[in-house]
């Protein structure tokens, strides 16, 4: 259970938070937990989902996205955005269990997936203080200064939604997936 009231239905929620998560049903066919939590505050899952929209019309496959988002669940410890994008990453990025588990140990079997991986967890490692030729890696692999700074926003996403999750406890609404052996 959750630390702070997890609006049970759309209706629940404040008002003002009611026409975003109608838009998420009609998109996702559901409302899975982290949006029905955000919703208490109107301002917080406005700012979520429009980041979520923005970088999903940006140049960063979808693939990658997921890939991304893995890697940061597991060095976050979020147990609730580990088993959701195990999930979204199986069945939507189509990525294999072996693909999974490279990414939440930080890299990928794709070595351009890789480059981008590796480029979000050393973002991580040093709080944003990345050296030069991390950079350097990531441009090597192919990707432009627009993706680029996709990777990054999709790091301060991730952290957010981490976050958010772990502090407040959300309760998994996807098959239960446990964090790696340290």
């Amino acid at each position: 259970m959750s630390r702070i009231p997890t609006p049970a239905t759309i209706n629940d929620a404040p008002k003002a938070s009611r026409p975003v998560l109608e838009a998420v049903q009609k998109q996702i066919g559901s409302v899975p937990n982290i949006f029905r939590l955000v919703s208490n505050s109107p301002a917080a899952l406005n700012g979520l989902t429009a980041l979520q929209g923005a970088l999903g019309k940006g140049q960063l496959a979808p693939a990658t996205r997921e890939r991304i988002a893995l890697t940061m669940a597991e060095v976050n410890g979020c147990d609730y955005c580990l088993s959701a994008y195990t999930y979204t990453g199986a069945k939507f990025a189509r990525l294999d269990e072996s693909e999974i588990e490279a990414n939440r140990r930080g890299t990928s079997k794709d070595p351009m997936a890789a480059a981008a991986v590796e480029f979000a967890r050393a973002l991580v490692d040093a709080p944003g203080s990345v050296a030069p030729d991390e950079i350097e890696k990531v441009r090597a692999a192919g990707y432009g200064d627009a993706e680029i700074l996709e990777i990054i926003a999709h790091v301060a996403l991730n952290t957010f939604t981490n976050y958010v999750n772990e502090a407040l406890g959300t309760e998994i609404d996807f098959p239960r997936i446990d964090r790696l052996a340290a």
